[in-house]
Order: structure tokens, then C-alpha cells, then sequence
């Protein structure tokens, strides 16, 4: 029985070495295999890695990209709203014909001067008929007054530039002969429909030639608020 038992256990256990080193089974076609399968793993991993460093970088030109639009549509509003504001601007001279010729003096208060010869009057702001100019916006605008007269030892020139009647800036000069020139300018925050004029004031005279146009107002807006 012994002898039967082991002759047994001998037949199984050649028959376990047959199947491990069987044709059948390749270990080293196994392996490989598996090195290949590593080699594959491997190089998608590597893929995987390019495909998001490639992302990031496509990420952050899409966000240049996406600021430099958002900077670009800004400037472009900007600039419409430049394009979109009204145009205004005027300058004039006193007189429109030639030849000199004095304009005052006046004894009944302030005398709003009416520059009637026209350089420039861009938006009709300026009223050739009054001498006052009208802000069509609320702004800043900047303004000029060039003033000139005949030397007396009466009297001088002396133009003051007002804002809705409230006085401003002045032209002033004074002496005995000859002539004298005087100018001024001012940057103004004007709201919609304030008024701004130039007033010869009590007493005093002013000069202008209607061919040389000594004497003049001029004024332009900056820019819309």
C-alpha cells in the first residue's frame, strides 16, 4: 500500500513540473510581454504629461488673449465715447469790418462784448447775436481772451470773463500812449447750459481791427464728464 501511495505522490508531482515547463506556457515571451505593456504605460504617461504642460500653456494664451480683448474692447469704448461726444469749439475776433476803431467806453455798468468776426464756431455753442457762449455738455473747457487798446490816460482796457455773471478772469492794461496789450486764460468745469461772456467793464474802452483782429474769445471743449 506504502508503494502504491508514493508512486502516486511522483506521478503528480511530474505532472505539475510538465505543466510549468510546458511549451505552452513562454515565461520569458511572458515577460516580454509585460515589459512591452510597461514600455506602452510608459509612453502615455509621457503623452499625458506633454498633452498637459501643452494645456497650461494653451490656458494661459487664452488668458493674454482674453485680457488683451477686454484691454482692447475698454480703449475701443473709450474711443467711441470720444468719437460720440459733440465737437465744440469757437474763436472770434471783435469786428468784421476793416479799419480801426475803438469799442467803449460805456457808463451803464458792464458792457458784454460781442466778438462778431467768426474763425471758428464747431457746435453753434457761441451766439454771434449775444457774445455768449452756451455749454452744450458738462465738461471741461478751456478759454482765451486776448485784449488790446489805445493808450489813454483816461482810461484803460479792462475785460473780465464771467461764468453764469460770476467774474472769472481779467484783461487789464493801462498806460499813457501807444498801445498796450493784455490776455488771460482759464480751464473751466462747466455743467450743461452754464453761460460764460466777456464784459467790458464801466469807463474803459477796447481796440480791435477788423483786418489785423487784435481783440479776441476763444474757447474749446477738453473733454465730456
Amino acid at each position: 500500500m506504502l508503494i502504491l501511495v508514493t508512486l502516486v505522490m511522483l506521478n503528480v508531482g511530474a505532472i505539475l513540473a510538465d505543466e510549468v515547463f510546458s511549451p505552452n506556457i513562454n515565461i520569458l515571451e511572458e515577460l516580454g510581454k509585460i515589459t512591452a505593456m510597461e514600455k506602452r504605460m510608459k509612453s502615455m504617461e509621457n503623452e499625458m504629461e506633454r498633452l498637459k504642460t501643452e494645456n497650461e500653456e494653451q490656458a494661459k494664451e487664452l488668458k493674454t488673449l482674453h485680457e488683451t480683448t477686454a484691454d482692447t474692447k475698454i480703449k475701443m469704448d473709450e474711443q467711441m465715447k470720444l468719437n460720440q461726444a459733440p465737437k465744440v469749439a469757437f474763436s472770434a475776433s471783435l469786428l468784421t469790418s476793416f479799419g480801426p476803431q475803438n469799442v467803449g467806453p460805456f457808463d451803464n455798468g458792464l458792457h458784454t462784448l460781442i466778438y462778431k468776426y467768426i474763425f471758428l464756431n464747431t457746435g453753434n455753442a457761441y451766439d454771434t447775436n449775444t457774445g455768449i457762449f452756451t455749454a452744450p455738455v458738462t465738461g471741461a473747457y478751456v478759454f482765451r481772451v486776448f485784449s488790446k487798446a489805445v493808450g489813454s490816460l483816461e482810461r484803460a482796457v479792462t475785460a473780465g470773463m464771467f461764468k453764469n455773471d460770476q467774474h472769472i478772469i481779467s484783461t487789464h492794461g493801462h498806460q499813457a500812449s501807444g498801445f498796450i496789450s493784455s490776455s488771460n486764460g482759464v480751464s473751466l468745469l462747466l455743467e450743461e447750459g452754464d453761460k460764460v461772456k466777456v464784459n467790458l467793464y464801466p469807463g474803459q474802452w477796447i481796440f480791435d481791427n477788423g483786418e489785423h483782429h487784435h481783440s479776441t474769445f476763444s474757447g474749446h471743449l477738453l473733454f465730456p464728464m
